[in-house]
């Protein structure tokens, strides 16, 4: 069977509202409960659960680049393949994702600078019912309005081989980078902040040897990302750290979330 040009949306109704004007309300809700610094990121690390429960906390990442609207015309966005085990990373044939917001390009010309990199392969599948990239897409639609995106889901791969996959992609200001990931799951309360500040503490550093896959789902992408930021002399900075028994959930058996900037460092 030929795939779909558009890739439809797999957990609207689910992880967020199918009502394009409920999910506005829901997303502007969030925007509004945080504030931008003041410094536009070149990347961001941002959670992918339901978004009661890691909305607000994306929404600290969203809001730092609201003031580049009009402005960031790509989005690179990685997350970590939940359903299809395969090697490298997936690209789509598909033309558009599409959300209840409405349909968002893909950058064809931009996977066709990476689709000879031995690591990047077309799997749709991996695409087709993959909530790490798809939560992401409403924030964007809202934050940014017009852009062409850079879908990649990620498998079995190296920070290496995601760091040159970015690097490939890096742009300039036009370009933003999302890593999608969430933090430790299902500890209780305690030992999920504990591994979650250690996990902080690690990609504030751009330590990605410090991340283990208990500590995030992301890790891979999360780890390309360290590995590019570090080449490129970025500054990672936390803006929220916090779990589900903080938004919507119990105390007992916990999800955490972060998010994090990463921007050049001021001149001294």
């Amino acid at each position: 069977m030929k795939p779909s040009p558009i890739r439809r949306a797999a957990v609207a109704g689910s992880f967020y509202p199918n009502d394009p004007a409920e999910l506005r309300a829901m997303i502007s809700g969030f925007l509004k409960q945080t504030k931008p610094s003041g410094v536009v990121p070149k990347a961001v690390i941002a959670p992918h659960a339901g978004y009661i429960y890691s909305g607000p906390i994306a929404a600290s990442a969203y809001v730092q680049i609201a003031p580049a609207r009009g402005k960031i015309k790509r989005v690179i966005l990685l997350g970590p393949s939940h359903r299809v085990p395969f090697r490298g990373l997936a690209a789509t044939s598909a033309d558009a994702f599409a959300t209840p917001l409405g349909n968002i390009p893909i950058d064809k010309a931009a996977f066709d600078q990476i689709k000879d990199l031995p690591q990047v392969e077309v799997i749709d599948s991996a695409h087709a019912m993959e909530h790490s990239l798809e939560v992401h897409l409403p924030f964007l639609q809202e934050v940014l309005g017009d852009f062409r995106l850079v879908p990649l889901a990620v498998g079995d791969a190296t920070p290496e081989e995601v760091a040159d996959v970015l690097e490939k992609l890096w742009g300039g200001p036009e370009t933003l980078i999302v890593i999608s990931s969430d933090l430790s799951h299902y500890h209780d309360y305690r030992t999920a902040g504990k591994m979650d500040r250690a996990a902080s503490k690690a990609i504030e550093s751009l330590h990605p040897e410090e991340i283990d896959y208990e500590q995030a789902c992301g890790r891979i992408p999360i780890s390309g990302l360290l590995v590019a930021a570090k080449r490129h002399d970025l500054r990672a900075h936390t803006l929220d750290l916090r779990n589900s028994g903080d938004t919507a959930g119990s105390k007992d058996e916990v999800v955490g979330y972060g998010a994090w900037a990463f921007a050049e460092k001021p001149d001294t």
